[in-house]
């Protein structure tokens, strides 16, 4: 047989699993290939007989693969992707390292916990598990919370800041040159005499700049988080959110979390860290509160934006959901409803309810953080 055949043979082992071994293509031989495979195989196996269906392992039960028995832990697994698999691969073995199993030992060893990849899906594992980290591993927990909440909010700001901002309506100029309050329209239509069509080129000879907003009255933005185990990943993008509105010029931000009972937690909404850590994930819920309370906060209803983190899975108090969003849209407040908040967006929400909260007012979205910036924009430029 060629080498290259026995490579082809190998890749298709590893692709097809254990039960490719009935049909005599295997990856013996070859060592290489032989721990790739008891290392994706401690994350993923045939089902019992069933080609295709996933069964997680257990820790420390014995994988056969080819050359024989081995035992795996998640110490040795964890030091072992690093050598076998490029960055981008390791980084998704481990989140699914963290998704399917070895919770209890990963929260529980630092020097463990530390050798993992900071990433969302970690952060999720963190906070739904907190009860299983001990007192070294909880600072390092938060640690890498707080990295992970540190990038994503880096990388959304600028695009959030300048969306919003640039919405914010100005009626006046000033002779202060502040780029960001740069006025291009009316520097471009203004300057347009300037064209010089010989050098294709229009030369400015003025530009004209906004008029700072400090003296306007303030947009006040609303964010109510419904806590289900559900909504982990919105909870995880609108505690950012928050915070990113809380540093805008002319923007208030008040932030709510709810279960059966509400939770304000505005004095907290610049550091986002303590508001995930407050999160306090599962059990009921009770929208109809949540709206009444956030109804208390607001003092300027038309310059008020209420933006509402649900699956809207209410049962019996569904009519008084609608009923208050109803009251809030009749005062003037703009809501905005998001079934989902973050760049997965899966719209497992009620749909049904949601379209009856369309029809009190609400706007329905599952949308990235630049999208919601961009609806508020739209709010707020009128």
């Amino acid at each position: 047989m060629a080498l290259t055949d026995a490579e082809a043979l190998t890749r298709w082992r590893l692709l097809l699993g254990k039960s490719a071994e009935a049909h005599a293509i295997t990856c013996v031989g070859d060592a290489d290939a032989e721990r790739i495979d008891e290392l994706v195989g401690f994350l993923f196996q045939d089902g019992d007989g069933e080609p295709g269906t996933p069964r997680p392992r257990r820790l420390g039960e014995k994988r056969h693969s080819g050359g024989g028995a081995s035992r795996m832990t998640v110490p040795r697994w964890v030091d072992l992707v690093r050598d076998f698999f490029p960055q981008q691969a390791k980084e998704v073995l481990e989140r699914e390292l963290v998704q399917r199993r070895g919770l209890k030992e990963l929260l529980q060893q630092p020097d463990l916990l530390e050798k993992v990849e900071p990433n969302v899906e970690l952060v999720k594992t963190l906070l739904t598990h907190r009860s299983l980290l001990t007192e070294e591993t909880r600072p390092l927990a938060r640690k890498i919370i707080d990295r992970v909440v540190a990038e994503l909010k880096d990388l959304l700001k600028t695009n959030v800041e300048q969306t919003i901002v640039g919405a914010i309506r100005r009626d006046r100029h000033s002779p202060r040159k502040v780029y960001r309050n740069l006025d291009l329209k009316t520097t471009l239509r203004r300057n347009l005499r300037n064209y010089d069509a010989e050098r294709e080129k229009l030369l400015v000879d003025r530009l004209y700049f906004y008029a700072a907003e400090r003296k306007k009255r303030p947009w006040h933005v609303v964010v109510i988080v419904d806590q289900s185990g559900s909504m982990l990943d919105s909870a995880v993008y609108s505690t950012i959110m928050a915070s990113i509105f809380f540093e805008l010029p002319a923007m208030k931000t008040s932030l709510i979390l709810y279960d059966t009972q509400v939770v304000d937690l505005s004095d907290k909404v610049g550091q986002p860290v303590d508001v995930l850590l407050s999160v306090q994930l599962g059990g009921g819920n009770d929208t109809p509160l949540a709206l009444r309370y956030a109804q208390q906060l607001i003092r300027e209803p038309s310059r008020t934006i209420g933006v509402l983190i649900s699956d809207f899975i209410e049962g019996a108090t569904e009519a008084a959901m609608i009923d208050e969003t109803r009251n809030m849209v009749d005062a003037g407040v703009r809501m905005i409803g998001l079934g989902a908040l973050g760049y997965d967006c899966r719209t497992a929400y009620c749909k049904e309810t949601a379209k009856k909260l369309r029809k009190a007012g609400m706007d329905i979205l599952a949308c990235t953080p630049e999208k919601l910036a961009e609806c508020m924009a739209r709010i707020i430029r009128g």
